[in-house]
Formats: C-alpha cells, structure tokens, sequence
C-alpha cells in the first residue's frame, strides 16, 4: 500500500474543526498533494483499492420542489419533463445485473403522491425478482414521510441517499424556498436510520457565501451524526437558475481543488464511509472522477438511464453524457480505473464498512 506522508501520518480521525477548516484553505500545491495522498493511503489502508459500481437510473426530473439552484426545479419552463416507465427501469437494472454491477440507484425529483409512492415500491418489488435479490438498491428520491420510506424499505430498497446540501442552516435558507425546512431535512434523516438503511447524505461545494468553517461543520456533521455513504459535489451555477450570473466569473479550477479537499478530508475522518466521486466532477474536468478516486473517493455511479432521457435530467450545466452501459463503455472504464491502480468490485453490493461496524456495535 505504501506509506502516508510523515505529516499527515496521525491526523486520520483526530483532525479539529480548525485543522480540517485550514486544510480546506490549502493553497501550496506541495501540502494539497500530500493531502490527497494522505486520504488515498488511508483508503487503501482500510478499504482495500476497489471501486464499487452503482448503476445510476434517474427515472424522473418531476420535481415538486422549486431549489433555486437546480435545473430540475418545478418552476423551471424549459425543462422537458419526463417519467420513466416500469419497464424502462427494470431493463435498466436487468442491464446492472447482467453486467456485473453489484448495486444500482433510483434516482429522481420528489415526489409525495400516493400513485407515485405505489409506483416505486411496485418497482422494487419486480427488480427484487427479477434479479434473485442480489443487486443493492439505493433510492435518492427527496424528502418523504417515515411510512414511506418504511414502505419502499420493506419492498426492497437497503440505502437512502438524501443531501443536506450544506448544514448550515442560514446557507440552507438562501438556497431553498421557504417551504423547505432544514430541521425537516434533519428529521428525514432521522427515520432512515431508525428504519434501518443505509444512510447517506452529502453537501454542495463551494456555494457562494460558504466558508471553510461551514464545510468543516459539514464534515463533522457527517461524523456525528453516523454517516455510512456521502455523496458530494461541487457547485455549478445552471443557466435556469438565479445563480446565472455567476456563470461568467465561475472557476472551475478552484471548485475542482476545493472539491477533492472535501474528498481527502472526509475519508481522513470517516476512514471506512463510502464516498462517490460524483459525475459533478467531470463536469469541471474529463477526468475529475478519477481525481476524486484517488483522493479518497471508492465509489463511481456510471449512467444507465436510457439516452433519450438523459440530457432532460440536467440538475447542472455540462453533465457528461458518456455511455458507460455499452460494452465498450464499460471496458473503457475497467481500463480507466485499472490504471489508478484500483480494481472494480464486479458483482459485489459493496456495502459501506462502517453500516456493518454500527450494526455490531449496536448504534443502529
């Protein structure tokens, strides 16, 4: 595995909110390498070097919600909106199968209608079935009730992926309508875990008004509150958006570096979590998903919505429309990962280590 830079040797869990908010400031390229290798090193050392796959199907951009930072925002006209049918899912997650994915994600804009929440534990059921129980299923579909998210639970689904976008509740509020509440989004949180999934969640990057106080609050938070996956990503203003205007002056650069701090950190603090290097990342760079791997990251989420529909799921301008479902896609991508040194876990749900450790230890 190699050794970790003599200075960050000890830091793993340790780190301060004042070590982990300077860290966040590093602009001396030196310390930020030794940063990133220090969290890669801390990856290996206790997850081993393979990458898990999550075969993502985003089965819908109808969203009642109105996030001003979102492209899929409810009051967003120039979205051409779209739901997937049964069908369409279930061949895509027969596809996740058939190719050795060992987990998939339903992920989609929030929806609470009765016929909506019917469609979705109907749909576990079948992918269930049809693929003898073996693929993970992770849902990331917004805010719900506790029966809710106890109803799609019992049809089969084993984690729930709902971002925070920043624990802040002040920056909560700037970037959210009035009738979205940060103690709700708390609370939400709250009935996953008592339910008994795996719970993620995760935090913008870069916000404007965010300070590397508030993203050492959120890394924090993260450990305090028992995480098991993370999922984080820079922010991108979208042209549909209030944030427009930042556009011209946007440094892709700067969100890219910050973003793979977040990265390194995270794992120094939560060392057996699972972090995806998100899709946002190659939006700022073609290879900012292997970026986010070797600072720590051991998850990629390769697209498997169907490509008719993958340009209307745009919740940030730039989004790679890679096919990663076609064997050529997917041989590239072994390719890509067997060249960071890592290997993909082919066939394995890839479980985060520290839900299992939680279990045993009786926090569940």
């Amino acid at each position: 595995m190699g050794r970790t830079p003599s200075s960050f040797r000890k830091i793993d869990k340790s780190l301060s909110h004042s070590d982990i908010s300077h860290m966040l400031s590093l602009r001396d390229p030196l310390a930020n390498r030794r940063l990133l290798d220090a969290a890669y090193w801390a990856k290996s050392r206790t997850l081993g070097r393979t990458v898990f796959l999550r075969g993502l199907i985003e089965i819908s951009n109808v969203c009642r919600r109105n996030c001003f930072y979102c492209g899929i925002r409810r009051d967003n006209a120039s979205v051409k909106r779209y739901q997937l049918t049964q069908d369409q899912i279930l061949d895509a997650a027969r596809l996740a199968h058939a190719s050795g994915f060992g987990s998939i994600v339903l992920q989609g804009g929030e929806r609470k209608d009765a016929a909506f929440v019917d469609f979705i534990a109907r749909t576990l059921t079948r992918i269930r079935q049809e693929t003898d129980r073996q693929l993970g299923i992770t849902l990331s579909l917004g805010e719900q009730s506790a029966d809710t998210y106890g109803t799609w639970f019992r049809h089969g689904a084993d984690r729930y992926l709902l971002r925070l976008e920043t624990t802040n509740p002040d920056l909560f509020r700037n970037f959210h309508p009035d009738d979205q509440i940060y103690a709700d989004r708390l609370e939400c949180l709250a009935h996953l875990r008592r339910i008994g999934y795996q719970v993620g969640t995760g935090v913008m990057i870069g916000l404007p008004g965010q300070t590397p106080d508030d993203l050492a609050d959120d890394i924090l938070f993260f450990k305090e509150h028992d995480i098991d996956m993370v999922g984080m990503g820079p922010f991108i203003p979208h042209p549909d958006t209030v944030h427009a205007p930042l556009i011209a002056g946007f440094d892709r650069r700067r969100q890219l570096q910050l973003s793979l701090r977040m990265i390194a950190l995270t794992r120094l603090v939560l060392p057996d979590v699972n972090i995806a290097a998100t899709t946002a990342l190659q939006a700022l760079d073609p290879e900012g998903r292997e970026l986010g791997l070797k600072a720590g990251a051991n998850v990629v989420m390769p697209n498997l919505t169907d490509a008719a529909h993958r340009g209307d799921y745009l919740l940030y301008p730039g989004k790679p429309q890679l096919d990663e479902a076609s064997p050529a896609g997917q041989a590239d991508l072994r390719e890509t990962i067997g060249m960071l040194g890592e290997q993909i876990g082919f066939g394995l749900r890839g479980d985060p280590l520290h839900f299992s450790r939680r279990l045993r230890s009786g926090r569940a």
